[in-house]
């Protein structure tokens, strides 16, 4: 998995060792321009989160489950990729004591629909 991310962000470095600990190899890239790497690999605005991943053909934005990721690659549905819009308490990266969050990873496509692909 190949993470773009901003050198100065806590909660990408939290997540990339969530991702590690789910059995994932990760090479973190510090980037300048994060904008720029979501438009060229198709994240909708709107799904916008701290940093954006790439794993066997998929787009992972934010702050995604490990084990969703594992399933995403398991099932291969026809999407771009998954993503937790915005940075959630309680989502891998951005654990916080006594705070869960809910919330829901979104899947998209080129065509830019989107579908809750799983509840949290």
């Amino acid at each position: 998995m190949t993470v773009y991310k901003s050198a100065s962000c806590g909660c990408c470095k939290n997540w990339l060792e969530h991702m590690r600990s789910h059995g994932f190899e990760v090479k973190a890239l510090d980037v300048e321009d994060l904008e720029t790497v979501k438009k060229t690999y198709g994240v909708p605005t709107s799904l916008a989160s701290c940093h954006t991943g790439l794993v066997g053909g998929y787009v992972i934005e934010g702050h995604v489950p490990g084990d969703v990721v594992a399933r995403l690659l398991r099932e291969r549905p026809k999407v771009v990729g998954l993503a937790v819009p915005g940075m959630p308490a309680g989502s891998p990266g951005m654990e916080q004591p006594g705070r869960r969050d809910p919330y829901s990873v979104v899947s998209f496509d080129a065509a830019g629909r989107q579908t809750v692909y799983e509840r949290r």
